[in-house]
């Protein structure tokens, strides 16, 4: 039986992905504002999907259907800015990405004989919810399970609140970190996995596990996780089709443009195949109802919100919308510093330093309604963005090797242990 499960296991990885074949991607590079002000338009005009936004000292990487290679290419060298290909046929790449990922699973399988939660692959939705069950039920006097409501499709929208005093010394901070809003940032949701790994099953930092009160959401949107482990690895949307009469040809909303914070006025697209589809309200998904409600509940008490995406190493507070400073900027740059300075300290030489900024003035791209900037304009004083490690050159797959999903994940809890005691102090203050 168990060899048919490998081999099944196995084959999955060679079915796949037939909506990229001949799709490229590239790293592009704008030397100046000028030119990052010029490659704006032209991701709407050549139908290119951003994954990565490039930077005027960091390039970007960018998904291009077939039909459009030559013209996208040919402006960006009538403009003078550098490219080079990433992936060469992203549909290769990716196939490489899931025969590596099966042979991992099946290697578990073979070893355990069930499922696990390892940090050297990508886990899906089942496998992540079952550690979910697992830490609560091993760690009973310290964790609760909570599912929120149900997704579009129907899955349990679930987080743990993990607590020495059973969230009820209200003297104790809140820290409040999700993930996988963005389907397709699977880099992502391990990162929050391994905090509640190092609030249960490793504790090394014991400071933070006694005096904060933590709520841990690895993945927001399951419905969209689940389905980039099927027909669409690059889906970044939710998967509801109530929001506009095409959303049955056309599913989704932004969830990070759906927050209720200038929702709908800039970086969104009115057109729901868009990636950037705002929904045809604030809050139209059960999954941002979800965080809107934690936000809500725990405010009084909310000294750190931490969104968890990828990628492109960046640490980003608001205001997003415009570019403009909160009345909190000060702290914000300064906590963010803090927690980048961690971070780099026990970074690869092959990932790059982390920037620290608004939003905005980081990325040149201003976006409406994402839930960084909902959590501060409510209340909570420090609010981020975090833009985890992402691909890099030389790989034949496409992602982030799985070998470095633990060394991501190492750094970043480096930085969230600082971002945590600033935090505490700040709000004790």
């Amino acid at each position: 039986m168990r060899v048919l499960v490998v081999v099944l296991l196995l084959a999955v990885a060679y079915a796949k992905h037939e909506k990229y074949q001949g799709w490229k991607s590239y790293f592009v590079g704008p030397a100046s504002a000028d030119q990052l002000k010029a490659l704006a338009p032209l991701t709407e005009q050549y139908q290119v999907d951003v994954l990565s936004h490039p930077l005027v000292s960091r390039e970007g990487v960018v998904l291009v259907p077939p039909q459009q290679q030559s013209g996208f290419l040919s402006t960006l060298e009538s403009l003078d800015i550098k490219y080079r290909v990433h992936a060469e046929d992203v549909k290769t790449s990716l196939d490489y990405d899931d025969q590596r990922i099966a042979a991992k699973n099946a290697e578990a399988f073979l070893r355990t004989g069930k499922r696990s939660l390892p940090y050297d692959n990508y886990q899906t939705l089942d496998a992540i919810y079952a550690y979910l069950d697992d830490i609560a039920a091993r760690f009973p006097s310290t964790v609760t399970l909570v599912t929120h409501g149900n997704s579009f499709e129907g899955r349990p929208l679930r987080y743990l609140k993990i607590s020495t005093t059973n969230f009820e010394d209200e003297d104790k901070p809140v820290i409040f970190i999700d993930g996988g809003i963005h389907a397709r940032e699977w880099i992502s949701p391990p990162s929050v996995t391994w905090m509640i790994h190092k609030l249960t099953e490793d504790v090394t930092e014991p400071d933070l596990l006694n005096n904060f009160d933590w709520i841990l959401m690895p993945v927001v949107n399951p419905d969209g996780y689940a389905y980039t482990f099927g027909p669409d690895r690059f889906w970044r949307k939710t998967r509801s089709t109530d929001s506009h009469a095409w959303s049955t040809f056309c599913p989704g909303v932004d969830g990070n443009r759906n927050y209720d914070y200038f929702w709908n006025t800039v970086g969104v697209s009115s057109n729901p195949c868009s990636d950037t589809y705002p929904g045809n309200r604030a809050f139209s998904e059960p999954e941002t109802r979800a965080v809107r409600d934690v936000l809500d509940k725990y405010l009084h008490r909310m000294a750190l919100y931490l969104t968890m995406h990828s990628y492109g190493s960046m640490i980003l507070y608001p205001w997003g919308h415009d570019g403009s400073l909160s009345h909190n900027a000060f702290a914000l740059h300064t906590v963010g510093v803090n927690m980048a300075t961690a971070i780099d300290a026990l970074s690869l030489p092959n990932f790059p330093n982390y920037i620290v900024g608004n939003a905005v003035l980081v990325l040149n791209y201003p976006a409406s309604g994402a839930s960084e900037d909902y959590a501060h304009l409510i209340g909570v004083p420090l609010s981020y963005t975090y833009e985890l490690p992402g691909l890099a050159g030389g790989f034949q797959g496409f992602h982030l090797d799985p070998i470095y999903i633990e060394q991501v994940c190492r750094e970043t809890w480096a930085g969230i242990v600082v971002g945590t005691r600033r935090a505490g102090e700040l709000f004790r203050r």
